[in-house]
């Protein structure tokens, strides 16, 4: 054989064997119109987190808020910070008579309320005059110390509810949900003191709570690492206390829990189900306890738990946010995303535009790829079907409309390397071959398809701050660049007729991470 035609016989070999692969790679998901699962679960928008409640008092703070809320259709918000200084909550006279003030609450607050969302009110930190020690967390100064005087703190509480009642009505706040301080297992960061004196603390705020009206909803230990729920499900059986749900909370990374200046690298878990395993495991234990009917609240969760990780930039987070959110399904009654915006101050002012931070939105209002997964689930209709694919949804809605989540979701870090240094770079997404979506039973007739995507360079705005050489500060101008290129237009627009007894079906190029959104809208 001449040398030409080796190299021919090696050329249609390695054909061969590319066509062979990228035909096996192929995913189907095979729906049929008629077959419905039931309600879609949307716990997923229940509750979104905020740093602190200073920070509501800014304007640029409400616009993105207004904004996520209209895009994403989040109800709850929650945030740490209520009780502290800076909002001006609580003082002591000259003899130690309390004196309290809720001015700076109630401008949150009434905002929250003139944009349709209700707080998810976190009980905390200690005001300085009730506090009984010095020691504080965060750039802000959330002192994290017992109360001097507990009989003071439950009264505390009972105005500031009795407040909530007056301003608000009984109506609203039963629907509201009050949850007793953050993450007290994290001692000394969170708490200085032990699971016991949480315990006190969790029984004179559920008696204050109570005693104003015994409707209202209470409840803790808003624990990391889904820790003390089983105890504290003891304690209130025991001593005859109440408590309406379970909160505790979650990050998909190896260790630690506390990270308030970005100091350590993080390794994002190899685990399938890490984040998920903690909600159902969660589940599991208020299941078998002595008040199985309890709802279960993660009132925090991402896939890392420090303000100063790339990982909250990156399309990956996208995928990541869906796998988690399909694999808990119906565990949870909510699972709150640590937090809609990087205007957050636990390490103090950032002064980069993508610094890793927990949000959803940069702090000049950016779009990053995880909001778009949050839009992407708020376009679902309420009707989902039966749906064996495990990393996707169909839905439809009372109009007949078709809607299709689908994602790939791929662990890429390499081992040896932690987050910092990996999700800072440009990252190219290998394909993983078709995706072909089949719906039978689709009502003929004419609809508009849209297809969305977030992924590598689509939806990718920090791809985009790279191509720009990560610039210390962006212009005005660059910033509009972002956001234009980053903008959540669809990807593709057509027209499809569907014929009576012929499936629809649409076949789209997956590569790692991506996430689809298809619209069938019928004209």
């Amino acid at each position: 054989m001449s040398k030409l035609n080796q190299v021919f016989a090696v050329f249609f070999v390695i054909l061969s064997i590319v066509s062979t692969n990228t035909n096996a790679q192929v995913r189907e998901i095979t729906i049929d119109f008629n077959k419905e699962k039931g309600q879609m679960n949307n716990m997923f928008n229940e509750c979104v987190g905020a740093g602190r409640a200073n920070e509501g008092l800014r304007a640029d703070w409400q616009q993105q808020l207004a904004y996520v809320k209209k895009e994403c259709g989040f109800r709850y918000i929650r945030m740490h910070g209520l009780l502290t200084d800076d909002m001006a909550v609580y003082k002591e006279d000259r003899n130690g008579n309390p004196e309290y003030n809720f001015m700076y609450v109630d401008v949150l607050f009434d905002y929250l309320q003139s944009i349709g969302m209700k707080p998810f009110v976190e009980l905390g930190f200690m005001p300085g005059a009730l506090a009984s020690g010095k020691q504080t967390i965060f750039w802000w100064r959330g002192n994290v110390t017992p109360p001097k005087d507990y009989t003071k703190w439950k009264a505390l509480i009972r105005n500031l509810v009795e407040h909530f009642t007056e301003r608000y009505g009984a109506d609203e706040v039963k629907t509201w949900y009050f949850e007793v301080w953050n993450e007290p297992n994290l001692s000394p960061g969170f708490w200085t003191g032990t699971q016991e004196d949480y315990f006190k603390l969790y029984k004179y705020s559920a008696e204050a709570v109570k005693s104003v009206n015994p409707e209202y909803r209470v409840g803790g230990p808003a624990t990391a690492g889904a820790a003390w729920e089983p105890e504290l499900i003891d304690f209130c059986g025991k001593n005859n206390i109440s408590i309406d749900f379970i909160s505790t909370h979650s990050y998909g990374v190896n260790q630690g829990f506390l990270d308030e200046y970005g100091n350590s690298g993080t390794v994002l878990a190899k685990d399938e189900f890490a984040v998920s395993g903690d909600a159902l495991q969660s589940r599991k234990e208020i299941a078998s306890s002595s008040k199985p009917e309890l709802e279960l609240h993660y009132t925090e969760w991402s896939s890392s738990y420090t303000p100063a990780d790339p990982i909250h930039d990156s399309y990956h987070e996208a995928a990541y946010v869906l796998q988690k959110l399909k694999q808990v399904g119906d565990a949870a009654q909510s699972m709150s995303y640590w937090v809609f915006t990087d205007i957050f101050e636990e390490p103090g002012p950032r002064f980069t535009p993508f610094h890793g931070g927990f949000g959803m939105l940069n702090t000049q209002g950016i779009n990053k790829p995880v909001f778009y997964a949050y839009q992407f689930l708020n376009r679902l209709g309420n009707t989902e079907l039966e749906n064996s694919d495990t990393k996707s949804w169909v839905c439809k809605d009372s109009d007949g409309n078709i809607q299709v989540l689908a994602w790939d979701y791929t662990y890429t870090l390499p081992d040896s390397v932690n987050n910092q240094q990996y999700y800072i770079r440009d990252l190219p997404a290998k394909a993983k071959g078709k995706l072909k979506i089949n719906i039978d039973d689709v009502p003929e007739g004419r609809y508009s398809l849209e297809v969305y995507k977030v992924g590598y360079r689509s939806n990718d705005a920090y791809t985009a701050y790279y191509d720009l050489g990560m610039p210390n500060q962006l212009s005005k101008i660059q910033v509009e660049q972002i956001k234009k290129m980053n903008n959540g237009s669809p990807v593709a627009a057509e027209i499809v007729k569907v014929k009576a007894g012929t499936p629809f079906s649409k076949e789209l190029d997956l590569r790692e991470n991506d996430v689809f959104l298809l619209n069938l809208v019928k004209l």
